[in-house]
């Protein structure tokens, strides 16, 4: 009898699928022997070989695989009836591959330790420290926005090109390091996405190729938000997976670059995820605080907000339910809504600043 390697492929998946089972519990162990270990020699390999290229690698081979996807299963078809068997075999051995790639190259990531725990942060906040840092992060926007601006009703716009804002984007990390080595970035592998019109329409902004390790950025958004959205792919290649940690880590990168447009990005980035939390705890007190805000930042909001709502459609809600499942399923139990976490990252990292 003739051995079937693909049978065996497609096999290997049960054990990996306990395998990622039994490492979801050792959070510590991916810490330190994945996540700081064999992931950082993986992840600056990646972006050495395919960082250089001046377009996203990844993006033309995801094309080049859906085409051939889609010859396969048509040239296949008759399969289904003739040998299903063996069709089922050929697709599991696939997908053994893909979830071992998907995995081994990024995703074990998703199990890591909580980056409060690594930053010797507190998880948890109470509603009067939540008031305080918003109250401190609408000064230091505001006085930002009046250095750029002659007057406090004008929205900020950026003198850089996006091609420029992603040049400069890792310099932000080069300064965050000098605090946080375990954030230092290098090689650079950061690019537009070839995608970027129907990534607009499904309502995202950026996405990491975790086959290349290339960070793709919608080149359709507002150049107000290319600062914040570069940075927070950026802290998906560094391997945090979490959607909260990136999104505190690009606001703290923002926030430690050097050009004050970068500057103005973070700290309104930071400062909206607070403003929310405030809204769903105590909506009086919410209009109270933008009632404080600069105008000009006000608008810059809601130019952002016109952006997305000038793209919804119909998919959108299926899309970002499809994303939410793929959250819960990889390790993140609210789905997007523990986007929240980030707020207490932002509370209690900068109650520690002024401690």
């Amino acid at each position: 009898m003739r051995r079937n390697p693909k049978l065996y492929i497609a096999l290997a998946l049960i054990p990996q699928l306990i395998i990622i089972k039994i490492l979801t519990y050792f959070p510590e162990f991916i810490e330190n022997y994945y996540s700081n270990g064999l992931y950082h020699w993986i992840s600056k390999i990646s972006r050495f070989v395919f960082g250089w290229l001046p377009f996203s690698f990844g993006d033309v081979f995801y094309t080049l695989s859906i085409l051939y996807v889609l010859r396969w299963l048509i040239k296949n078809r008759w399969r289904l009836i003739k040998d299903f068997k063996g069709w089922i075999i050929d697709v599991a051995s696939a997908i053994s591959v893909i979830y071992f790639a998907f995995h081994f190259l990024w995703a074990l990531n998703y199990y890591r330790q909580p980056l409060h725990k690594n930053l010797s942060l507190e998880a948890d906040y109470s509603t009067e420290q939540l008031i305080a840092v918003t109250k401190k992060l609408i000064e230091k926007s505001n006085a930002i926005h009046q250095k750029i601006m002659t007057n406090d009703s004008s929205k900020v716009e950026l003198p850089y090109s996006k091609k420029d804002i992603l040049e400069m984007t890792p310099l932000g990390y080069t300064n965050l390091e000098k605090e946080y080595p375990h954030l230092a970035y290098s090689p650079s592998s950061l690019k537009t996405s070839l995608y970027s019109l129907p990534l607009t329409y499904m309502g995202f902004s950026g996405y990491l190729n975790p086959l290349t390790n290339e960070a793709q950025v919608d080149r359709l958004i507002p150049t107000f938000k290319f600062p914040t959205t570069a940075s927070h792919e950026i802290a998906h290649q560094l391997g945090y997976a979490a959607e909260n940690e990136a999104n505190f880590i690009g606001a703290l990168a923002a926030i430690y670059h050097d050009d004050i447009y970068f500057n103005y990005s973070g700290y309104t980035f930071a400062l909206r995820h607070c403003l929310f939390e405030v809204y769903k705890r105590d909506q009086d007190l919410y209009f109270e605080l933008v009632e404080t805000l600069n105008k000009g930042i006000i608008k810059n909001y809601q130019e952002v907000q016109m952006f997305w709502d000038s793209y919804q459609n119909p998919l959108e809600p299926f899309f970002k339910e499809t994303y939410d499942s793929f959250l819960i399923a990889n390790n993140q139990a609210k789905g997007m809504q523990s986007y929240s976490y980030v707020v207490a990252l932002y509370v209690n990292y900068f109650l520690s600043q002024t401690s």
